[in-house]
């Protein structure tokens, strides 16, 4: 392990953290916890005011969740991309599959032995129907609130992966809108409902 950009892939965040600490010497370390929830677009929002307070030495911006948001991600691209002086992004995250394209394209990945496998998707996105949807929906109206967060996380990741969809900003909105819904109680086999539909609507012909 190295003290450089990047995003590092394990199930042990905290001993990653604690080696990275080791690799100091007179750098700055920011770091931003999610402390075990997903990385959402107020903790980006957080990560962005920071880096850009002015440092003389190298500091290191580190963001911990078990997985990120797609629009919290969408919401750091331009400064991973464009970063202030002296500041350098570290992702730590237990989800490889959660991290989306445009991110791993300005960042290496690296992936620990002790990062978990991550568990099989059951939606085939790329080939979704109304059977599936609806399918889907049945399996899954039950779940917490938290749980449909995740599955609108997966969705959403999976789209993109696919190249199968029409992903204009009004769609990935609606990816957004869903995660905050949720947070402010609304039926989680409606928010999936919804997503799908919409997603189903944006398929290429």
């Amino acid at each position: 392990m190295r003290l450089a950009s990047g995003v590092i892939v394990t199930g042990k965040p905290q001993e990653v953290l604690a080696s990275l600490q080791e690799l100091r010497t007179n750098e700055l370390f920011t770091i931003i916890d999610s402390e075990s929830k997903d990385f959402l677009v107020e903790h980006a929002t957080g990560a962005i005011a920071k880096a850009y307070v002015a440092s003389d030495v190298q500091d290191y911006i580190i963001l911990i969740a078990p997985r990120f948001s797609v629009v919290a991600q969408n919401r750091l691209l331009k400064i991973i991309e464009e970063p202030p002086r002296n500041k350098h992004f570290i992702l730590i995250t237990e989800s490889k599959s959660s991290i989306l394209p445009t991110i791993k394209s300005r960042l290496p990945i690296t992936v620990l032995h002790d990062a978990e496998r991550s568990e099989d998707f059951e939606l085939d996105v790329a080939n979704l129907n109304l059977a599936k949807v609806y399918e889907f929906i049945q399996n899954n109206n039950r779940i917490t609130a938290v749980e449909c967060k995740r599955l609108v996380e997966k969705i959403s990741t999976a789209a993109m992966k696919s190249g199968k969809y029409n992903l204009d900003e009004s769609t990935l909105k609606v990816f957004s809108d869903a995660i905050q819904a949720l947070e402010v109680g609304s039926p989680t086999s409606f928010i999936l409902n919804t997503v799908l539909l919409k997603l189903l609507a944006k398929k290429k012909r």
